[in-house]
């Protein structure tokens, strides 16, 4: 006959109540609960970028967070991935996130984000409703300073992979900083204004950010101009 089962136990120097009594000691352990596990490592930038190129949206933002590819993330209260319409024929493209979007994780607040919302509703637009809005960075550099450009390489494969999951009919650079980051130029917004560039494919019109238009309201008229050749330039893309 084969041993029983309390032989067995005890031949492994195990009490019969050894099953009923091991979920107690392990409740009352003291042991300190699993950390989450590091950020993820890359043995190089093209493998960085490549993981980025392959995000889906349920982890796109958790991705941001969790970002450490330069010292913004040190200084930063919330990362800034963007908001809105992951489906927007629209989107928005500012430099960077400022004190205010540092502190709520959502772009363009405070005063120059609701002249923003006032120029989306003189297109019969709304933020979350067919325009997403998002920055170059993701991460607010110190004191509002002009971003470095190796936080901006680092940063861009985050905005391209939004560009690819979004696939707008056009995207609005708003700002000189924002326009020559993207299009890679140095030049006046005064030059940059009144036609269409683009970027990975995508049609591209620049015009004032919201913050200089709150300083020089003479220039709202040219600031709807930009709007108006935008949205000539997405009604073609219907067609």
């Amino acid at each position: 006959m084969g041993a029983t089962r309390e032989e067995m136990l005890s031949e492994m120097g195990l009490s019969p109540v050894w099953r009923l009594r091991q979920p107690q000691v392990r409740e009352m352990s003291n042991a300190p609960e699993e950390s989450l596990p590091p950020p993820t490592q890359f043995a190089d930038g093209e493998e960085r970028k490549a993981h980025i190129a392959a995000l889906p949206w349920s982890a796109f933002a958790a991705d941001v967070d969790a970002c450490k590819a330069c010292d913004l993330c040190r200084t930063r209260n919330r990362s800034v991935p963007g908001v809105g319409d992951q489906d927007a024929t629209w989107l928005f493209v500012g430099e960077a996130p400022g004190a205010e979007e540092d502190a709520k994780g959502e772009p363009f607040v405070g005063q120059a984000g609701r002249l923003l919302d006032n120029m989306l509703a003189a297109l019969s637009l709304a933020r979350g409703r067919d325009v997403y809005i998002a920055n170059v960075l993701k991460c607010r550099p110190p004191n509002n300073r002009t971003p470095e450009p190796l936080e901006v390489e680092a940063c861009r494969p985050y905005l391209d992979r939004q560009v690819s999951l979004i696939r707008p009919e056009i995207i609005i650079a708003l700002g000189r900083s924002a326009a020559t980051t993207l299009l890679n130029v140095d030049a006046s917004i005064a030059s940059l204004r009144g036609r269409v560039h683009r970027y990975q494919g995508v049609p591209l019109v620049v015009t004032y950010h919201p913050a200089y238009l709150l300083r020089n309201l003479a220039d709202k008229a040219k600031a709807w101009e930009d709007l108006l050749l935008a949205r000539r330039v997405a009604g073609k893309a219907k067609m």
